[in-house]
């Protein structure tokens, strides 16, 4: 596939081709899913917990006698029956992380690059050397024909455009080895660097990477 590569003027200044096993793959709408799922679940903490009727403080003593009073028998004052009782069944720590096969996993990131080349949302941009200020890299951003949300993805971290990007709202900076099924389907444009769609190449096309080289 070729795509145009822009410079931060939005002047197209060259071309550049990107193998079809990265960016001409079929939408398989089964694995973007399953993959999806799998990303939020990871995202839990698990951490919520609730006390049984052995780990709340008090009913040691019992209420009153067993019989004689006409009143129903009780043990505890901390039965789940009971106000400031214990809770049966309640949520207790644990993991909600889901496995996943790799070849599933970049199966679906490369159905969503697919998806954004097809639908003309993927922006490749010669380079993105800008000073960290969220005014410059709006104005660039608004250039390049980004309407609404963007990904914004260089080939390693870079922190001035973290913080460029940092106060945009609905705008995200990311290295390319992270990219991920949450980020990509949270936002609308996708804009990478030549080095960045490279890298990406290398990282989940690695035979059409060697083969170009």
């Amino acid at each position: 596939m070729e795509l145009p590569i822009r410079n931060l003027t939005g002047e197209t200044v060259g071309h550049i081709q990107v193998s079809d096993e990265l960016l001409g793959v079929p939408l398989n709408e089964a694995v973007v899913h399953q993959a999806l799922l799998r990303h939020l679940a990871n995202q839990r903490t698990g951490t919520h917990d609730t006390k049984t009727r052995a780990e709340v403080s008090g009913g040691g003593k019992k209420p009153w006698p067993q019989k004689g009073t006409g009143r129903a028998r009780q043990g505890s004052t901390r039965s789940p029956l009971w106000r400031h009782g214990g809770v049966v069944f309640g949520p207790h720590p644990r993991s909600y992380r889901q496995q996943m096969p790799r070849k599933m996993r970049r199966l679906a990131l490369r159905c969503l690059l697919s998806a954004k080349a097809s639908e003309e949302k993927l922006i490749i941009v010669e380079n993105l050397n800008v000073q960290p200020k969220a005014r410059e890299m709006s104005r660039t951003l608004t250039t390049l024909g980004v309407q609404r949300s963007a990904l914004v993805v260089t080939p390693d971290a870079s922190r001035d455009v973290a913080l460029a990007v940092g106060n945009l709202p609905g705008f995200k900076a990311l290295a390319a080895p992270y990219l991920n099924i949450g980020d990509l389907m949270n936002h609308d444009y996708l804009v990478m660097t030549v080095d960045a769609i490279r890298r990406a190449e290398q990282l989940w096309a690695p035979a059409a990477a060697a083969a170009g080289a």
